[in-house]
């Protein structure tokens, strides 16, 4: 009998044995905590609290619009970011069909519907606490939370999971999540150096997509049992 490693399982992230329970505190810090910051983020924007004047003299001191800010705000459209999570949902599955897995479509399916999410509380969020833009856009409201960051979060975060178990070394997963990080980091900092969006407004949808991420990891480790 072969004691060679399938070249699809060599070197991927070791999996909880089947049944073994997720931890309270694992659960209570992948989605406990982004939940519980949003709400508090969202109340504070809603009631006009003093986080926003905070919110407001961090945004004046890094407002700064040029072209790079521009760019690096634009990874963050749909146009970008969705078609980046349809490549890779794409490619893993094809890789997880070719390997033999059970159920070889589920998580490529399950990172899209993530996506699809995204709109469904974004805009709800956006019209009721109608906040205004900053200065450097013209007048408007709805800006709370970041829609662009919330689809960047997402669409690069969830390509990653996905794509995380079709890697065979630990050096390609590290990169791998490491780029997305960086991605969603340069949306971020974009859309606050342009001004087309308050400090909070990202952080918020940092939370939004840390939450959203965490269900869905949560949904891939059942399905890899």
């Amino acid at each position: 009998m072969s004691t060679r490693s399938h070249p699809e399982t060599e070197g991927a992230p070791a999996q909880p044995a089947p049944g073994r329970p997720v931890p309270g505190t694992l659960l209570l810090g992948l989605l406990g905590l982004p939940a519980l910051l949003l709400a508090l983020l969202t109340w504070q924007v809603a009631a006009a609290g003093p986080l926003l004047d905070l919110d407001e003299r961090l945004s004046r001191a890094l407002v700064h619009p040029d072209r790079a800010s521009e760019l690096l705000a634009d990874l963050g459209n749909v146009q970008v970011a969705v078609p980046v999570l349809v490549l890779v949902a794409g490619y893993a599955a094809r890789r997880a069909r070719s390997a033999g897995v059970p159920r070889w479509w589920l998580p490529s399916v399950a990172g899209l519907v993530l996506m699809v999410l995204v709109p469904l509380v974004v805009i709800p969020l956006k019209e009721w606490t109608d906040r205004p833009g900053t200065p450097a856009v013209p007048p408007a409201t709805g800006y709370y939370p970041s829609g662009h960051t919330a689809t960047a979060a997402v669409a690069y975060g969830a390509a990653a999971l996905v794509l995380l178990p079709r890697l065979g070394s630990r050096p390609a997963r590290r990169a791998t999540v490491a780029t997305a990080a960086v991605l969603v980091a340069a949306v971020s900092f974009g859309l606050v150096r342009r001004g087309y969006h308050w400090p909070l407004d990202v952080l918020a949808s940092w939370c939004l997509g840390a939450l959203l991420l965490g269900a869905l990891w949560l949904f891939l480790r059942k399905v890899a049992r």
